[in-house]
């Protein structure tokens, strides 16, 4: 090992480390030879991974060192790595990783975790790594820099996940995954999975990827392992990869490749995130460098990236999804929450049959729909069970499931078939009485304890409940389209809502495998209200004067996964005007009304696409519409006033209890408006650009979630 003094900075980080400690065992293999089995294990059960901290690494390193003096020998003759039961390692512990004080200790965790992996190619003989269980971030790593993998056909994930994280996998990956198996498998691996909600590879990805050279089932994984390795060993069996180093293309396809995922990049996320374009930097790098220049490369990038606004931001939002999405704010103990038994769906239409759907998976309770007809309600039985048969043909589920699913599901224009429901939902049109007509009229049927939840989006929860018998059993529960896909739910609890239903609810919610935050019943909840504050500002600009392109321009920097006026024909130009009418109803000194937005509306579009769905430009009729205002705004004025009014929108919700705090809000927006990691949320980013200050001249956060010199 080098000299520990030349990382004193790390060991502030190493205090309280959960130590995965390098246990090594010989095992003898006929003729003489024997392999030294490493397996990590830090002590813990499978809830607590193998994290690699300052001392872990610095164990492993000493235990490295010591194999290859035996190596020297003649002792031994392989070295293998593997982890505890299901987990080899799951990277670097990010809450030590997030205390990193300043550029130089991040430069210096990047250059021991080069140093000590990287020695797994330098012991003498040759190394492998049995991948057995979770492998992420400097947990692939460790298996990258050794030189053959196997890996267990039942591993939950393995990934790279650091761009997700505003990092870049810093202890090799950059330059050993594209040299290992070619550079479009490694911009998969690197960057697309992760910018795809964190996607991660099966065991059998893994193999046809070229990362591992063996796959094994997990009942005798490690023998079967082993027993390769000794045919390795032995001469008996020569490895053969798909990409071996002198088969990778690098002439044209490299460059093509790298050039391709740029273009992606800004289309799809634009250009403030910084991780995916500096892993892009390297990965175009290692086209023609060697180990040490594309290792001391990482180090640099790795060390910048610590340091910087947008990784604090990220490990905030890391934290609020991991933790506090877990254990929401004000939701009551959940040996209140009803069983849920079966389910009814008020409505037959696209987001009924979703909902459907997405209870009878997750619950596996009978599950029944109704609508005005029977031609709508086989409509949506049709949808359902098409879906069924997708996921069966896409092995998301097997046969006997897809049977169960299908037999669980049922379809009605009787309401007395709810009678026996515990929990109803309504997906009916976003119209106050025609919700208050259906649940008055299902009322008719349920027993006084069944559930009643509303998927409204923008009316008053209230007042959805205000003739029913017994208010209390309504809850606003409020899913993000797509149902299946979006992470979050908005519980809306009103003045009359009871403990039991709000439980139940967060129960639900969780069974559902989706996030829940619990709101107050107010205009927009959460998600809706901020983005009004958004896209009415940008409508704003619009009708001042100014051009599509210089507003899309101006609201770039907060880092959105689309511009405002994409966002509006997303959701729909008719919806988007009725929701920023909702909000100018309730506040209207503080949210605007565009009746430009109206007659946009009416036209149908406001960009120009091609076939694909493309844009092209701005739709020339959209242009006549808007056309007229006298006061165009810069980019900076605009960027400006929205970061002021949204300051001081979050500032008042927050005043008014909407949520318990800005933590809340900010997980809102991460989960149900894609809202990137790197910025961390809103109140993150208000409080870094000033507009806290200028507002009501504080921060939402002490101290402001920054970066470090």
């Amino acid at each position: 090992m080098r000299n520990d003094a030349e990382f004193d900075r790390l060991q502030g980080l190493a205090t309280d480390e959960v130590i995965t400690h390098s246990y090594t065992r010989d095992i003898p293999f006929s003729g003489g030879r024997t392999l030294v089995l490493v397996t990590l294990d830090n002590g813990r059960d499978h809830t607590r991974p193998n994290t690699l901290g300052p001392q872990t690494l610095m164990e492993f390193g000493s235990v490295l060192d010591s194999l290859a003096e035996r190596a020297a020998r003649g002792e031994i003759a392989g070295v293998a790595v593997t982890g505890k039961p299901y987990i080899l390692a799951a990277g670097a512990d990010l809450s030590r990783v997030g205390d990193i004080p300043d550029r130089e200790t991040g430069l210096q965790m990047g250059r021991l975790g080069h140093q000590v992996l990287g020695k797994l190619g330098e012991l003498g003989v040759p190394s492998f790594v049995f991948i057995n269980g979770l492998a992420l971030g400097g947990g692939v790593e460790i298996a990258l820099n050794a030189d053959y993998r196997t890996v267990d056909s039942s591993i939950p994930a393995f990934a790279l996940p650091e761009v997700f994280l505003g990092l870049i996998p810093g202890w090799g990956g950059a330059w050993l995954l594209p040299n290992l198996i070619g550079i479009e498998n490694a911009l998969k691996v690197i960057i697309e999975n992760p910018l795809k909600n964190n996607r991660t590879l099966k065991g059998n990805e893994v193999l046809e990827l070229g990362i591992a050279d063996a796959m094994f089932g997990p009942a005798n994984f490690l023998e079967n392992s082993i027993r390769w390795a000794d045919d390795v060993l032995s001469g008996r069996l020569t490895v053969k990869r798909p990409n071996q180093p002198g088969k990778i293309e690098r002439a044209v396809k490299w460059d093509a490749a790298v050039g391709i995922a740029r273009k992606m990049l800004e289309s799809k996320i634009g250009t403030v995130a910084k991780s995916p374009y500096r892993a892009l930097d390297l990965l175009k790098a290692a086209k023609n460098t060697d180990k040490a220049t594309g290792f001391a490369a990482e180090d640099e990038v790795l060390a910048d990236l610590i340091a910087g606004d947008q990784f604090r931001a990220s490990i905030y939002a890391f934290n609020l999804v991991q933790k506090r999405a877990k254990r929401p704010a004000g939701a009551p103990e959940k040996e209140l929450a009803r069983p849920v038994t079966k389910v009814g769906v008020i409505g037959a239409g696209l987001m009924a049959s979703q909902f459907a759907l997405l209870f009878v998976r997750r619950l596996q309770v009978p599950v029944v729909i109704t609508d005005l007809d029977q031609t709508r309600v086989d409509k949506g039985l049709e949808y359902i069970r098409d879906e069924i048969d997708a996921l069966l043909r896409k092995d998301r589920i097997n046969a006997d499931e897809a049977n169960r699913l299908r037999a669980l599901v049922t379809g009605t224009t009787n309401k007395a078939d709810f009678a026996d429901c515990d929990w109803v939902i309504e997906a009916v049109f976003e119209e106050l009485s025609v919700k208050q007509q259906v649940f008055a009229e299902i009322e008719k049927y349920i027993s006084p304890d069944a559930v009643l939840a509303t998927n409204t989006s923008s009316l008053s929860v209230t007042a959805i409940g205000a003739e029913l018998a017994h208010p209390e059993r309504l809850v606003g529960f409020h899913f993000f389209n797509p149902v299946a896909v979006m992470p979050l739910i908005e519980v809306v609890k009103t003045d009359a809502t009871s403990d039991a239903v709000l439980s139940t609810a967060m129960v639900t919610a969780a069974a559902l495998k989706k996030n829940a935050v619990i709101t107050a019943d107010t205009p927009g909840f959460v998600v809706n209200r901020v983005l009004a504050k958004v896209l009415g500002e940008a409508m704003h600009a619009v009708d001042t004067g100014t051009p599509f392109e210089t507003v899309d321009k101006a609201i770039a920097p907060l880092g959105l996964p689309m511009s405002a006026f994409e966002l509006l024909e997303l959701v729909g130009l008719k919806v988007g005007a009725h929701v920023l009418d909702t909000h100018h109803a309730a506040f209207p000194d503080r949210f605007y009304r565009s009746e430009n937005l109206h007659e946009l509306a009416e036209h149908g579009r406001i960009f120009d696409r091609d076939g694909k769905g493309k844009i092209k430009g701005v739709d020339k009729q959209a242009e006549k519409i808007v056309r007229g205002g006298t006061s165009p705004m810069s980019e900076a004025e605009i960027l400006r006033r929205l970061e002021d009014g949204l300051a001081d929108e979050i500032h008042r919700m927050l005043e008014d209890g909407v949520v318990e705090a800005a933590e809340d809000i900010d997980l809102c927006m991460i989960l149900g408006a894609g809202w990137p990691f790197q910025m961390g949320g809103a109140t993150p980013y208000l409080d870094r650009t000033g507009a806290s200050e200028r507002v009501f001249g504080d921060t939402f956060h002490h101290p402001p979630i920054k970066g470090v010199a």
